[in-house]
């Protein structure tokens, strides 16, 4: 070979072979938040899709005040599965319902199972004491286990002993599967991502879709994901007039969906999948984990109906939480700060009578139902293992359909 050629078809392998390398690295985060403000962001209400209630600031679970999210997000590999190598198309979502800066402080909390096909770990001592007690963490099916001991590690070095000196931890980590579009037995989340989805949580605008946990989900055979939206709550006391002034408070819903069939899916109240026929898979095989946030001060068996009400939101969607469907749902409330704390004997807590929770209900509903449309629309096509390919709901054809129920 010529002198002179040799060097260029090395420098022609080289950038080949770095090329290939980086097209493998696993996306670890979201772009930085000030691109993020730079990318057109188009959401259900975008395209005149019309829901009921007040929606918070941002429409999203940030609006209740201290609460953050945080995302890692792994995309490397194309064409045939090879298990351990990729395609990989998963992620870590992280809520933080007090912030960083409370990570010690529990708050009130309450959970259901509206469909037990699934996994969401902790759940036992949410419902024996009452208190979520860390964060709550989202990605796949087989990765719950890693996922678990990783915030455990995080919280041990971001913690302290309690006060008898005996530190310990039952994490609350929730799954849905996405082994449609990711090397799901490749096992590619690891205990950095944890911490990183961790670490970058914050308030504030957060992205949705195929991001963090929901990066390869499904939901009504179009793409899946993350979604959120809230509500404004307005409560007067029972025996006062309408000019009476209100406490308003904030509801927050945020889902990782992963869940239903083509034909099921109605945005509201059309029928849009049998308006835009399709099919990914011959059966149902995904789940929706759901969590409800609120300001409002709440008990735990008030925080439990809270989140009973989820499935009202999800069937105003068309599903029917099939039997391989894993629905479990999570509310807790920010109120009552340092109500955990055993350094005195007793606490005053402040809490909403039974009989004004109406409100509260209707505002998970609506936001519920708002939050999987918002999954759905801000999102994108996607391909994964084995070339499986997923279309993302086509917003010009939503929008015919939407303008020709009006």
């Amino acid at each position: 070979m010529d002198k002179e050629i040799k060097p260029i078809v090395f420098l022609l392998l080289s950038l080949a072979f770095v090329i290939h390398v980086f097209a493998r690295e696993p996306i670890r985060s979201p772009p930085p938040v000030k691109q993020l403000a730079e990318v057109k962001v188009v959401r259900a209400r975008d395209l005149g899709v019309p829901f009921d209630g007040t929606p918070g600031k941002l429409n999203s679970i940030t609006d209740v005040p201290g609460v953050e999210v945080g995302y890692t997000t792994l995309i490397s590999g194309e064409g045939k599965l090879e298990v351990g190598k990729g395609p990989v198309r998963t992620g870590v979502t992280a809520i933080l319902p007090r912030g960083h800066d409370s990570l010690n402080d529990p708050v009130y909390a309450g959970y259901f199972s509206l469909n037990g096909n699934g996994e969401m770990t902790g759940t036992a001592w949410v419902d024996e004491s009452g208190f979520l007690e860390g964060p709550i963490v989202i990605t796949n099916t087989h990765s719950v286990g890693v996922a678990r001991d990783a915030v455990i590690a995080w919280r041990i070095k971001h913690g302290a002993p309690d006060t008898t000196g005996y530190w310990w931890s039952l994490p609350v980590v929730a799954e849905t599967w996405d082994g449609w579009l990711n090397d799901i037995n490749g096992f590619h989340v690891k205990s950095e991502d944890v911490f990183h989805a961790l670490d970058t949580a914050h308030g504030g605008a957060i992205e949705e879709g195929s991001i963090g946990g929901g990066t390869g989900m499904i939901c009504y055979e179009f793409k899946g994901g993350n979604g959120t939206a809230s509500r404004q709550i307005d409560i007067r006391p029972a025996a006062a007039g309408k000019d009476a002034p209100p406490r308003t408070f904030v509801v927050g819903v945020f889902l990782q969906a992963n869940f239903g069939r083509r034909s099921q899916l109605v945005i509201a109240g059309v029928p849009v999948g049998k308006e835009i026929p399709g099919e990914v898979y011959k059966q149902e095989s995904g789940s929706c984990i759901a969590v409800v946030a609120t300001d409002a001060p709440l008990l735990p068996n008030q925080l439990k109906r809270l989140a009973r009400r989820i499935s009202l939101g999800l069937a105003r969607t068309g599903t029917v939480s099939g039997n391989g469907s894993g629905d479990l749902f999570l509310a807790f409330s920010t109120a009552n700060p340092n109500v955990a704390n055993p350094d005195q004997v007793t606490h005053t807590v402040q809490t909403i009578p039974n009989d004004l929770m109406d409100p509260l209900f209707t505002g998970v509903v609506q936001a519920t139902e708002e939050a999987v449309v918002n999954a759905l629309i801000d999102n994108d096509s996607m391909t994964g293992r084995d070339n499986h390919h997923v279309e993302a709901l086509p917003h010009d054809r939503l929008r015919e359909l939407m303008k020709r129920a009006r």
